[in-house]
């Protein structure tokens, strides 16, 4: 009995020494290779809207299909969008035969203007001789006086011609084609083109459609959502942390990873960056007073932080955005940690088997 006893004691203290020890190692790990389980893979959810409105014809994709940049969507009817462009080539051309008349009154006021030239001239002489001859009593001062008259009415139709030139030459423009007229028709048919070419909706980029819900005869409205499509290239890791375990980070931290999707395997990322903030310290300046946090517990919940993590190798075809993910930090030049990170991720690794 007292050997069993004994045999007992010892087992104890070895169980409180390597609950103490495992507790310390925990403490420390937490600070130089922290574990975090609450990581996922995240990436950029673009909403495709139409620019332009109309019922769609045809959905040339399927649910969850991968696309290729350029690849076409789906396809509004363009029928109303035709028409605008014709409609718009045809003003363009009214605008051209307007400038064509434009150019002959620009002319003809010209002509017009060369003619009041003479004219003034020759109202401008006769008004000097007539002032002479005034002077010296030889003629009326009535004759004076219409000849005075018809000297400023001549330089009024001259001023009024040459205002009339340049009005029109301003509409003209420098050239050809410069006018206000063809520049707006202009406008407005490269306007309808673009319209046209907005009924097909391409794929921006290579990536996946999904949650598809759209069905030929739908009412496409522009700059609404129809679709989702997720950018293949944009897929990243993010893992939340205790923040007194980033407070090690550097440029020399790498991680390790693992999915719950790819048990038993680790992949190998580097330490992209860390946010700056989070939403419990955002405030608004609402007018009101700040509204302060209370906690009644003891030991409050330790604030997490974001860690963003990038790799060279793309990530596996098998994962999706929301994919969960286990994640260890070590220092890269500390042999040590690495070591114990490495052990770390690899029981993970192993665990997901299981759960």
């Amino acid at each position: 009995m007292p050997h069993t006893q004994s045999i007992f004691r010892r087992w104890m203290r070895s169980l409180i020494v390597l609950f103490i020890v495992f507790m310390a190692y925990i403490i420390v790990a937490d600070r130089y290779a922290p574990l975090t389980t609450e990581s996922r893979v995240y990436g950029y959810v673009v909403q495709l809207a139409p620019e332009v409105s109309g019922p769609i014809i045809d959905v040339a994709i399927g649910n969850n299909q991968h696309v290729e940049k350029g690849q076409l969507l789906f396809t509004i009817n363009n029928s109303k969008y035709t028409l605008a462009v014709n409609k718009a080539k045809v003003a363009l051309q009214q605008a051209y035969e307007q400038e064509k008349s434009l150019y002959a009154q620009v002319e003809a006021a010209i002509a017009n203007t060369a003619s009041s030239n003479a004219n003034y001239n020759n109202a401008t002489a006769e008004y000097q001789r007539i002032s002479k001859l005034a002077k010296n009593n030889l003629v009326s001062t009535s004759m004076r006086d219409s000849a005075y008259a018809n000297y400023q009415a001549a330089r009024s139709t001259l001023h009024a011609y040459k205002q009339q030139t340049l009005a029109i030459k301003a509409k003209l423009g420098e050239s050809g084609g410069d006018s206000s007229l063809v520049m707006a028709a202009k406008n407005n048919l490269a306007q309808a083109a673009l319209d046209l070419s907005h009924t097909q909706v391409f794929a921006p980029n290579k990536g996946v459609i999904t949650n598809l819900q759209l069905e030929v005869g739908a009412m496409a409205t522009a700059n609404q959502p129809m679709l989702t499509f997720i950018p293949i290239d944009s897929l990243w890791v993010a893992a939340d942390f205790r923040e007194k375990a980033t407070a090690l980070i550097s440029k020399t931290s790498a991680a390790y990873v693992t999915y719950d999707a790819l048990p038993g395997q680790v992949f190998n990322f580097t330490v992209a960056s860390r946010d700056f903030g989070v939403a419990a310290a955002q405030q608004t300046a609402s007018g009101q007073l700040t509204s302060v946090e209370v906690s009644n517990r003891w030991v409050r919940d330790a604030q997490r932080i974001r860690v963003n993590l990038s790799s060279e190798q793309a990530i596996p075809e098998q994962l999706f955005v929301g994919s969960r993910a286990t994640v260890v930090l070590y220092p890269v030049d500390n042999v040590w940690w690495k070591t114990l990170a490495s052990m770390q991720i690899n029981l993970a690794g192993l665990l997901h088997y299981v759960y």
